[in-house]
């Protein structure tokens, strides 16, 4: 999943303009963007919404739940599960115990409802609290169930009292670079992808288009988005171009006619296995956006 998009689940108008921008996946969002005395109704907006375009949807779908300390995330999956979502998105997952929680109950109501064992994936933001920080090496075998791992850094301000994220050039401070990286090495140690976060100016896309390209550069595959307008800047990013799959292609395909041996040499340069590797990585994620070498 190249580009994520939140869509408030409370509104029909904004669920249909996001179901039509184009986006990999739509998170349908049950937590911040509800009024917690919306919650009810939104749940029925929800998954009267899913279930009517469900069929026709050429995106993913996610839900975004209440988190496990709310005490709303049953009555979440209660109404959602028989819509049959791809996923659900957690909120300030403290670590692979909240992932493994909401995988049990996942796992009973895909029962009560006739649904393959495992087939809703879980994708936990795992930054939005400093015990989460603290634990993000501990996803790594959580659950087969995991899609990836994305971060945020608007709940983490609060939990720690930062009265900004970003410093006055619009770069993060440490401790949210902190938050960033750790997303990423624990994608890594997990095996699974890792989704950069949202920017929330969606108005400055030139900044936003240079923030996508630095996240692509620094090993996201995807990111979040705020707005329809963000999507297509994100794909773009996030879609290697002919150029770097040709060169990946070349890769895999020298390693495969020496014999798969540790090192080879294209036209006078030497590659060896982590290069095969990360070019075996750049060809799945043009493959899943459609592109062929």
């Amino acid at each position: 999943m190249r580009s994520l998009l939140f869509v408030p689940g409370d509104s029909e108008r904004k669920l249909e303009k996001g179901f039509a921008a184009g986006a990999d996946a739509v998170i349908v969002d049950l937590e911040d963007s509800v009024a917690a005395a919306n919650k009810v109704a939104a749940r029925a907006v929800a998954a009267r919404f899913i279930a009517a375009q469900r069929r026709q949807a050429s995106s993913a779908v996610y839900v975004r739940v209440n988190d496990l300390s709310t005490g709303l995330t049953d009555d979440d999956l209660d109404a959602l599960v028989p819509v049959k979502p791809d996923g659900i998105m957690l909120p300030k997952s403290n670590g692979g115990q909240d992932v493994q929680q909401l995988a049990a109950k996942l796992r009973v109501r895909e029962a009560e409802n006739g649904l393959p064992d495992g087939a809703i994936r879980i994708l936990p933001i795992i930054t939005e609290t400093a015990a989460g920080v603290l634990a993000a090496a501990s996803y790594a075998g959580a659950s087969a169930r995991l899609a990836g791992l994305t971060w945020g850094a608007e709940d983490l301000s609060a939990a720690i009292g930062a009265r900004s994220a970003r410093d006055e050039s619009g770069r993060y401070i440490d401790i949210f670079r902190l938050a960033r990286t750790m997303t990423i090495l624990a994608a890594g140690a997990a095996e699974v992808s890792a989704i950069d976060t949202v920017f929330p100016d969606f108005r400055d896309m030139e900044a936003f288009e240079k923030e996508c390209r630095e996240a692509e550069r620094d090993g996201f595959t995807g990111k979040m988005a705020i707005h329809p307008a963000q999507v297509p800047v994100i794909n773009a990013a996030f879609t290697p171009s002919a150029e770097a799959v040709a060169r990946s292609q070349a890769i895999v395909d020298a390693f495969a006619a020496a014999g798969n041996p540790g090192v080879v040499g294209i036209d006078g340069k030497m590659y060896d296995r982590p290069h095969l590797r990360l070019a075996e990585r750049l060809l799945a994620r043009a493959k899943a956006a459609g592109v062929s070498a």
